[in-house]
């Protein structure tokens, strides 16, 4: 792999803690257009939130098919901490791949009964993930080999 390539696979990981926030960021925003009855900024902001997910996943796929896992160095009490906030972030983020997929598909529909009913467990959820995504980048972003 060249030097050059390798330099841009190091910065994905905090590619992905940005594009992590700006996702959260853009879903309470979402929420607050669509309570505020803006609902063409709810929809663009969403589309955006989606979108931002997509370009998550494809960064965050690249980086861990080209890159060696990174272990976690803390020690005592915040390792069990770090471990449970990465341990839930993956079972989350796993769940919630669908579950914004039939979310978005409802809208798409015009099924807003069914969309609104599925949004409020989607919506805490994928928040959730996309906090705690920046979470374990910052509490792991130390032990990266390439910042030592």
């Amino acid at each position: 792999m060249s030097p050059e390539l390798r330099i841009w696979l190091n910065k994905l990981p905090m590619f992905n803690a940005i594009v992590n926030g700006s996702t959260a960021v853009i879903l309470i925003a979402g929420v607050i257009a669509i309570k505020s009855g803006n609902t063409l900024l709810h929809q663009r902001l969403m589309s955006t939130a989606l979108l931002l997910s997509i370009v998550f996943l494809v960064s965050y796929v690249s980086y861990h098919l080209t890159s060696e896992s990174t272990r976690y160095g803390g020690e005592g009490v915040i390792k069990k901490v770090y471990l449970a906030v990465l341990l839930s972030h993956i079972l989350l983020s796993i769940a919630v791949v669908p579950m914004v997929l039939v979310t978005y598909v409802r809208a798409l529909s015009a099924r807003f009964d069914k969309h609104r009913r599925i949004a409020r467990i989607t919506f805490p959820i994928w928040l959730y993930v996309a906090i705690t995504g920046v979470l374990v980048y910052l509490m792991i972003q130390p032990y990266y080999p390439f910042n030592q």
